[in-house]
């Protein structure tokens, strides 16, 4: 046994509760009368934090001890307490174990990222389910979902990095029961689970019930209350209201009261005071939902079937079970610190906070980490940085990152694609996507980063030079948006370093710069479309007041009707200023949003634009330009040319079919070019997006480098050879598993699609697909087909842009014409043509500029380039001889000039605009006669004007 040094510390920290530090010659040991079930931190905790108050001799002990720690192994890794919770659940109460949907849910737009575990169910509590799928005949679920929350509603973005407990990506572990099992048996599990299996200690735990609410008619869950007391004493089962155990999905729908587990992490006191405190050491654990009632306008109703649902936060779990007072010392968060660590310039990361932390190095950290994580997962379940929705957000939290490696951290530009290997690493195992994917996620990575990086330092000296070092405390809204409209800086980021600065921004400066902007765009795309009147639009206030009104959804089962009117009725008006009451009337001139009890236009979606034509009633008609569906309800926004209109009046709706015509093709057209990208490509080829109007498709698909000619050439006479083999273009509405059993059949990637789903098919072999659009009834309709463009979108992301019938026709004219043109340039003697070059160029300008098939434009760019060659070959071989005849005349020039005395001479000289012919005739005349005074003038073409040697 080693001697040990006579060196004792004794220090106390809250409620007295001691922790002894023994120091020895070789090492430190760490020891906390608290119970451990972990290995020593490697990083310091609270406590040694709180060491900066105290003796500097101290302070510096404290940091040496932990530097010098022994690593030892972590009795409960992230891993093992991952799987134990779900064995728990599966393999001893028959839960079915449901794989983590997807962190960026690409089938639904509305919501930004997963941000519970139970999105996935939504349609189980809100009565969706269609019979016969799988999510109808679950009955009890438990998984780890992969959780993001940065925009919308749940946004913890702001607070990452500042406290030890925020993060934008974190793992919640939930158990549900659909109708089955309910208060008893969740709470017994609960209980079994943390005090039998996990082994935490029933003394630090509370337990948390609804108290019930007078105003809002609630009694208190005294259910819940009495199951706790079967296992707590009355001092640790608290009552709190409805903000804290009270939760509802929304304004109207599920909802019950909740039961919150709390932990004490220091232990041996009362601590029933804290709990729901924001106390860092008295923490919400796991949250247990009795969904048991839905709200409606009338109030609250007992649900026919009562559901479980339950979250815990896997990271604080973790500090818990690993004895970490923050969730960025886990076992899980080590290997990307020390990755961080390796790549920075500042020093290891030692866990301080607010003040402590003046140059804001280990905030850096705990945010570089914690966005390093986010951006793994969210491109690995597909979604991509954009300009827009949760790509924006991806994008933000990019450029945070970025923006603090490099500029406090400083680390080198590239520093944060290599964090990805780690987090790959550390999570690969139960998340088999991020291995799968890891390449094309550093690839998009270094990507946006390198993109960043270029503004980064421009962003950073303008906020320092043209903002920080003015008077003012505010960065005005011109600045700001200047911030992020030119250099790219995310609002947030330009507010974070505002904060860091001690300035503040003018949000409503920005916003109003911000709305200006979008207005401004508005304005143009509806002139693009040549489109008339306001914009309108529904957001839930709208829908909730039409379902409120007792309005139903619109049934445009018309929708795939041809070349017919259709009667309907007014149910709702609705103008800029909001809906018209009840007997009023919108006149000529005013744009209006009419909801009808049926419809037979097609509402903009599945990447197919709306249906534009007429609603006319008596005495007048409305001018349709957009249709959009909101919640069922459809709403066509027009202008009213003549008459006067009331909710409730008769209309007749006219679709404009010749327009239609020229869309069906185009969306039909992309569902072959999807089947001809996988047999061109191959099957790791998935669509992306689409959009298809009455000019031209647009088709988005995932495939890492540009297409080659003969990949174009390709995939356009695949399409070909399907609209001349004259298929027919079908559509069935099926069972959705019926649907999926159909070989071969595609889906939208991320999509979830409805329970009967309608498919389309071209043609026996050719194509299925589950789509909502209108369509020809035979590929022969189309008429031609022509892609004319491909490039890229996004990292990993191309777009095709193609046309179909008459605009197609058009390209392959315009083709013919060009290949005829290059054809005759071909066939020009270059010898004889000294402007051969300038004429391929001027071809290749117009073929650059021309709308026809990629493929032919790339084959046809490489034999004007060809020509050019050519062109340029013959004119340095006329340039040659030039300059051979034009030396001799100026070597015997020159020696007339010596022979007459002159000290002086200027030339014409016929050797066109070449240096290096200039050059030769400088130093002939150097040679000859060093002492004269020499100027040459040449002109490139005659007229040009000339060039001085």
């Amino acid at each position: 046994m080693r001697n040990q040094s006579s060196l004792g510390i004794m220090l106390y920290g809250m409620a007295g509760h001691a922790r002894a530090f023994t120091s020895t010659s070789s090492r430190a040991a760490f020891t906390s009368t608290a119970k451990r079930s972990a290995g020593m931190p490697r990083r310091p905790n609270k406590l040694a934090r709180a060491s900066s108050g105290l003796d500097g001799n101290i302070g510096r002990l404290l940091s040496q001890l932990d530097a010098s720690e022994p690593s030892e192994e972590v009795e409960w890794p992230t891993t093992r307490i991952r799987q134990t919770f779900i064995d728990f659940f599966a393999d001893k109460y028959e839960h079915k174990f449901v794989p983590s949907s997807p962190s960026a849910p690409l089938n639904d737009p509305t919501l930004l990222f997963a941000n519970a575990g139970m999105n996935q169910f939504k349609p189980i509590f809100l009565g969706q389910a269609q019979p016969g799928t799988e999510l109808a005949t679950l009955r009890r679920a438990v998984n780890s979902q992969k959780c993001i929350r940065a925009g919308g509603k749940h946004n913890d973005l702001e607070d990452v990095g500042r406290d030890t407990y925020h993060h934008t990506f974190f793992e919640m572990l939930g158990s549900w029961s659909f109708g089955d099992y309910f208060k008893k048996e969740a709470i017994d599990y609960a209980w079994e689970l943390l005090t039998e299996v996990y082994k935490l200690e029933p003394d630090r735990l509370y337990a948390s019930y609804f108290g019930g609410d007078e105003k809002l008619g609630l009694e208190a869950d005294n259910e819940a209350r009495d199951y706790w007391l079967q296992h707590l004493p009355e001092s640790q089962v608290l009552a709190c209201d409805a903000k804290d155990n009270f939760w509802e999905m929304g304004d109207t729908g599920p909802c019950g009261p909740c039961s919150e587990l709390h932990y004490d992490r220091i232990g041996n006191r009362d601590a029933s005071s804290l709990v729901n405190e924001d106390d860092p050491d008295v923490i919400e654990i796991w949250n247990l939902v009795f969904i048991q009632f839905n709200r409606d306008e009338n109030g609250l109703t007992p649900l026919p079937a009562k559901h479980i649902d339950t979250g815990m936060g896997l990271e604080r779990l973790c500090s818990l079970l690993q004895d970490k007072s923050s969730n960025y010392d886990i076992d899980a968060f080590t290997p990307i610190f020390d990755e961080i660590e390796r790549l920075a310039g500042v020093g290891g990361y030692e866990g301080k906070l607010g003040e402590e932390d003046s140059t804001l190095k280990d905030t850096a950290y705990r945010a570089v980490a914690d966005h390093a994580r986010t951006l793994t997962f969210a491109l690995a379940d597909g979604a991509v940085p954009d300009n827009e929705g949760r790509g924006y957000v991806l994008r933000r939290i990019l450029r945070r990152a970025t923006r603090y490696g490099q500029q406090i951290l400083k680390c080198e530009p590239g520093f944060f694609a290599k964090l990805v290997p780690v987090v790959v690493e550390t999570y690969g195992d139960a998340y088999p996507e991020l291995k799968q994917n890891q390449a094309n996620i550093i690839e998009i990575v270094k990507e946006e980063e390198e993109a960043f990086s270029t503004m980064l330092d421009r962003g950073i000296k303008y906020f320092e030079e043209e903002i920080n070092d003015s008077k003012s405390k505010i960065v005005s809204g011109g600045q700001a948006f200047f911030l992020y409209d030119t250099l790219g800086f995310p609002i947030d980021l330009t507010e974070l370093m505002a904060e860091e600065a001690g300035m503040s921004v003018d949000m409503k400066g920005f916003e109003g710069e911000m709305e200006g902007q979008k207005k401004r765009s508005r304005d143009a795309r509806l002139a693009s479309k040549g489109l008339a009147g306001e914009r309108l639009e529904f957001i839930a206030e709208q829908t909730a007041w039409l379902a409120d009104e007792g309005i139903a959804v619109t049934d445009d089962s018309a929708k795939y009707l041809w070349d017919e009117g259709l009667e309907s009725s007014v149910r709702a008006i609705f103008t800029a200023d909001g809906f018209l009451k009840e007997g009023d009337a919108a006149e000529a001139g005013n744009t209006v949003g009419l909801v009808l009890d049926k419809s037979s236009f097609y509402a903009e979606a599945g990447g197919q634009d709306a249906d534009i034509g007429t609603i006319s009633f008596d005495g007048g008609e409305v001018v349709v330009n957009d249709v959009q569906v909101y919640g069922g309800y459809i709403l066509h926004s027009g202008v009213i040319s003549e008459g006067t209109l009331s909710v409730g009046d008769s209309v007749t709706c006219q679709v404009e079919y010749d327009r239609r015509r020229d869309i069906a093709p185009n969306h039909s057209m992309t569902h072959v070019l999807n089947a001809a990208l996988r047999e061109v490509l191959g099957d790791g080829c998935d669509q992306r997006g689409s959009q298809c109007n009455d000019e031209k498709l647009r088709f988005d698909f995932s495939h890492k480098k540009a297409m080659t000619p003969v990949q174009l050439r390709d995939t356009e006479t695949y399409v070909k050879e399907i609209i001349g083999r004259s298929l027919p273009v079908s559509a069935e509405v099926m069972s959705l598993d019926d649907a999926k059993a159909i070989p071969g059949v595609r889906a939208m990637f991320g999509e979830v699609y409805p329970d009967p789903v309608r498919v389309v098919k071209v043609g026996d072999d050719c194509s299925v697909e589950f789509c909502g659009g209108t369509h020809i009834s035979n590929t022969a309709e189309a008429e031609a087909f022509v892609l004319t463009e491909e490039t890229a979108v996004a990292k990993g992301i191309r777009r095709i842009t193609a046309l179909t019938r008459e605009a197609a026709v058009r390209a392959i004219e315009e083709g013919s014409k060009l290949t005829d043109r290059t054809a005759a340039l071909e066939a020009i003697r270059a010898d004889d043509t000294p402007d051969l070059d300038k004429q391929a160029g001027a071809l290749r300008k117009d073929v650059d500029s021309a709308e026809f098939s990629a493929a032919l434009k790339a084959e046809l760019r490489a034999r004007i380039e060809q020509v050019q060659k050519k062109g340029i070959e013959a004119k340095k071989r006329l340039l040659a001889g030039r300059v051979d005849k034009c030396l001799n005349t100026v070597k015997a020039d020159v020696e007339t000039a010596l022979a007459e005395g002159k000290r002086t001479l200027v030339l014409n000289l016929d050797i066109g605009a070449d240096s290096k012919a200039s050059q030769k005739v400088i130093k002939a005349v150097q040679k000859i006669a060093p002492d004269l005074a020499f100027m040459g003038i040449s002109e490139e073409e005659a007229g040009s004007g000339g060039k001085i040697l």
